[in-house]
């Protein structure tokens, strides 16, 4: 069995804004309420390696692992997977964006399977995902319509 989850939402934001603020990883910290830390750790073309680090769990633990990440600004999609897959025997993210007349809609869909020796099951991350990523959207969304509200010009004054 595998795991496969699929959320989404629509920012009313400029689909540039998005790409560009969900795509600065250097940033994530600020834009995810549970990452600690990003370390880019190589640059190949468009493609960065990277350590996440995640705040420390309700036991205390700080969990962080290795993903590549690369974005398609022309296809206005990213794939990225997990180098070091922890407790995944397999970890593959694809993020979608599209221009909606709301603003911009963003899907992430991950694939991934975890180990037999993992702590917990498919249907269980399948879950903790679904739940997470519901969460991390609409902070992510919040952030970035703050932002694309500072960018609007002031109305006019009335004469």
């Amino acid at each position: 069995m595998a795991g496969h989850t699929q959320n989404e939402i629509t920012i009313a934001a400029p689909l540039d804004l998005v790409w560009d603020m969900t795509n600065d990883l250097e940033r994530w910290p600020q834009l995810f309420s549970e990452y600690a830390a990003v370390e880019v750790l190589k640059r190949e073309g468009e493609k960065t390696t990277f350590r996440l680090t995640m705040h420390p769990d309700e036991n205390g633990t700080v969990w962080s692992w290795v993903s590549e990440r690369e974005p398609d600004r022309a296809t206005r999609t990213v794939k990225a997977r997990r180098v070091e897959t922890g407790p995944f025997a397999h970890m593959d993210i694809h993020w979608a964006y599209e221009e909606v007349p709301a603003g911009t809609r963003m899907v992430w869909t991950q694939d991934f399977a975890m180990k037999p020796e993992a702590p917990v099951d498919d249907e269980w991350m399948t879950d903790n995902i679904n739940k997470n990523s519901k969460v991390q959207m609409a902070l992510i969304r919040d952030k970035i319509e703050k932002a694309a509200a500072g960018q609007r010009p002031a109305p006019a004054l009335a004469d």
